[in-house]
């Protein structure tokens, strides 16, 4: 098992806690969305893969809003959080366990959007992996399709690779919940140590380690246009009100 898989395993069960509330920030997601794909020239009728979807943030959003969604992830504890919160949100979406540098041997149709939203891709440590993944989206995407992602921005980011990312603090009726994040690197890759602490009668802190590739967004429009990818363009936090910068290309 990767340290990926381990790291979404273990943290299915507590990741909505980084947000004030997942479900505002999954619906407010999904518009966000759905402006993107409406502008790329997709209704409701489009078929959309969820190549990364964690415990269903994006999925369940735009299944609310009637998308045909497919949703796959490699991390099978984030799945089973993913089908019980669909199922509270009495949504459907079909799931599958899936590598998204192998979506072939998953998923033998393609799609008319494929996401990957909240810095997915950057898990992938070489750049042998990430070329695989980006060959294996746009590989699983229609003609005249379109990939829609984001990532951190690391071209900032690289410039001074800082320690830990500001801490995020939530009042909730039983007391703080905060999170933040340690960071050590090693050239452009990074260890990430995510700190989730519930403030309430009983302290609770709950720490999980992973590894991401800093990755600029020129590789990633050079790989997307290496295949088969027409057109790509960035958005960015100013346009959007998304927290990452958000890729679109267009197959």
């Amino acid at each position: 098992m990767s340290i990926t898989q381990k790291f979404y395993d273990s943290i299915a069960s507590h990741y909505d806690k980084l947000f004030l509330d997942w479900n505002a920030a999954g619906k407010e997601q999904a518009m966000l969305l759905q402006e993107i794909f409406q502008k790329s020239g997709y209704d409701i009728n489009a078929s959309i893969l969820d190549c990364a979807c964690g415990i269903g943030t994006q999925a369940i959003g735009l299944a609310a809003l009637g998308y045909n969604i497919t949703a796959s992830d490699i991390s099978e504890g984030a799945l089973a959080e993913a089908r019980t919160r669909t199922l509270k949100a009495k949504v459907n979406i079909q799931f599958r366990n899936a590598d998204f540098r192998l979506l072939s041997e998953t998923f033998s149709e393609k799609f008319d959007i494929v996401i990957a939203m909240d810095n997915a891709l950057p898990h992938m440590l070489a750049s042998e992996d990430l070329a695989k993944a980006v060959k294996s989206i746009a590989d699983q995407t229609k003609e005249n399709g379109i990939f829609v992602g984001s990532i951190r921005d690391y071209d900032a980011l690289l410039q001074d690779k800082p320690s830990y990312s500001p801490p995020y603090i939530h009042e909730t009726d039983q007391g703080k919940r905060i999170s933040f994040q340690t960071w050590v690197w090693n050239d452009d890759l990074y260890k990430l140590t995510q700190y989730i602490i519930v403030d309430k009668e009983t302290l609770e802190i709950n720490k999980f380690e992973c590894e991401y590739r800093a990755t600029r967004r020129e590789e990633l429009t050079a790989l997307f246009t290496a295949n088969g990818c027409k057109e790509v363009i960035w958005m960015f936090p100013e346009e959007t009100g998304f927290y990452q910068p958000i890729i679109v290309a267009r197959k």
